[in-house]
């Protein structure tokens, strides 16, 4: 069976060293808030092309506190609605409603699985603060039409760049185009750390100054709590093993999108849709998903072919049993989708006859 993704092969590439930053955390005696952390933040927001980035316990995290800092700044306040797509992870629309923020869900181009700027404008109202794309599969939203959208209503923009590490346009990476950006370094991530982490980015530097403190129960000085703060810190072996990977994610980039453009060359079944691709050379591929009507069926297909497959995702946040009745709204798009959707393997160890025998799965399905 061709696993969707093999973490533990991955990681192998890189054992040695990951081990040896293991060590030398370890040996140092310090395990939160030294100097890997600080690091490893100053080599992400350079990697990224930002002033800061500031690490939290998880992605989720990453896109609460931003709001959070943004309410204690006077800028957001209990009740301001915030435009998010619709087919998103549920965490995008979780940390807004763990704000006491309105998500206005809308849908998303079915093609591209990401926001338009035309949906976006449709949504906006008198109540309208931020605007929250997410770079769905590793593809960025169109940000520049986004930030001019955003620029001329007066709006916040947060990316949630949960899978799109070192995506691009025009050589502008995720994280650099909005207010701030919120990072996912979960496991199986393109840039994944051995267990929860993510990271906050921003120019802003008075928003910078509040994350910190909120990350830190509050406080910038021990014992001195300027906010209700959490404790959201990104760890020493975390931040460690993070510094080790982040050095091979430009090569692993390039072989997921190697794999990517193999697979919309030769994937030929007209049962079978697949994904559009607005820059080719900025799409990571965190995920390669494709469309079909009969899903279940290909799903079936492609285990008896040998080949492992997730849905990304089954159930959409408006459909889901923490929001039932929330949203009074119909979103056909999204909910096609979340019907169709199949992601298949495009791991960076993928082998040739591995790469091979998934076109060719494909190719044989009969739908």
């Amino acid at each position: 069976m061709i696993p969707f993704l093999d973490l533990k092969d991955i990681n192998a590439q890189y054992s040695q060293q990951l081990k040896d930053a293991c060590g030398r955390v370890i040996d140092s005696g310090w395990y939160i808030m030294g100097n890997e952390l600080k690091q490893f933040e100053s080599e992400f927001a350079q990697y990224c092309g930002v002033k800061h980035a500031i690490g939290v316990a998880n992605g989720l995290d990453a896109l609460i506190l931003v709001l959070r800092a943004w309410k204690e700044l006077k800028l957001l306040a209990d009740g301001d609605e915030v435009i998010v797509p619709a087919n998103t992870y549920i965490a995008s629309v979780l940390a807004i409603t763990a704000n006491n923020l309105v998500p206005v869900l809308v849908e998303p181009d079915a093609g591209t699985f990401n926001l338009t700027l035309a949906t976006v404008e449709a949504a906006i109202t008198a109540k309208t603060r931020v605007i929250l794309p997410v770079h769905l599969y590793g593809q960025l939203a169109p940000m520049p039409e986004l930030m001019a959208l955003a620029k001329r209503h007066g709006l916040l923009v947060l990316e949630d760049s949960a899978q799109s590490h070192g995506a691009a346009i025009e050589g502008q990476k995720a994280g650099s185009f909005a207010d701030a950006a919120a990072f996912s370094f979960y496991p199986g991530k393109n840039f994944g750390a051995l267990g929860d982490a993510g990271a906050v980015t921003t120019n802003d530097d008075q928003l910078a100054d509040c994350v910190k403190a909120l990350r830190n129960y509050g406080s910038h000085q021990k014992y001195l709590n300027l906010y209700t703060g959490v404790n959201s810190r990104l760890d020493e072996i975390q931040a460690a093993m993070l510094r080790v990977k982040l050095q091979y994610l430009p090569d692993e980039t390039k072989i997921r999108q190697s794999v990517a453009t193999q697979y919309l060359a030769k994937m030929r079944n007209n049962a079978v849709i697949l994904p559009q691709v607005v820059v080719p050379e900025g799409h990571v591929w965190h995920l390669f998903v494709v469309r079909c009507l009969q899903r279940e069926r290909l799903q079936q297909h492609l285990a008896d072919a040998g080949v492992q497959t997730l849905i990304h995702y089954p159930v959409a946040p408006h459909q889901q049993p923490a929001y039932q009745g929330q949203f009074q709204y119909s979103l056909p798009i999204t909910e096609l989708l979340h019907q169709q959707v199949l992601s298949l393997p495009i791991g960076p160890t993928l082998t040739q006859d591995q790469i091979d025998q998934v076109i060719a799965a494909i190719n044989s399905f009969s739908g």
